[in-house]
């Protein structure tokens, strides 16, 4: 494969570093963090690298890429805790979109970019179609 998949040219606006501030319903305050983006060599797979300063938030790496089989794009998310998920991701008309459907434990999360700060919100469900929000995370451009 040599060329980049199509769908992955929006993700160059993510590009950067970002400062966070997240907010989480269980937790009382705001936690900074950093997330940086960049293209691992050949452009095929974005990478993401994330921080944050509490531990009740996990640091994580997640690669954007082509599924091994099949259309649209994944993200691979390891983190801090040891936890591992697949998700499908989607970057469409400025909105980046994010979901994992797994029995007990489905999310999704959603956010308008723009070039120097945005929001993004997950939500989750435990039983199906039972939506509660989750993660609030602020992104503003650092770099």
């Amino acid at each position: 494969m040599t060329d980049r998949d199509p769908a992955l040219e929006p993700f160059d606006a993510l590009i950067g570093t970002w400062a966070t501030e997240a907010t989480h319903p269980e937790f009382d305050g705001v936690v900074p963090g950093s997330i940086t983006f960049e293209w691992l060599e050949g452009g095929h797979f974005l990478v993401q690298r994330s921080r944050n300063e509490h531990e009740m938030f996990p640091d994580a790496i997640c690669v954007i890429g082509a599924p091994e089989d099949g259309d649209g794009l994944v993200m691979e998310y390891f983190d801090s805790r040891g936890v591992r998920r697949t998700y499908g991701i989607s970057l469409e008309g400025g909105m980046l979109r994010i979901w994992r459907d797994h029995p007990g434990f489905a999310q999704r999360y959603s956010a308008t970019l723009a070039p120097d700060e945005f929001e993004g919100h997950f939500q989750l469900a435990r039983a199906p179609g039972d939506w509660q929000d989750d993660l609030r995370v602020t992104y503003r451009r650092s770099g």
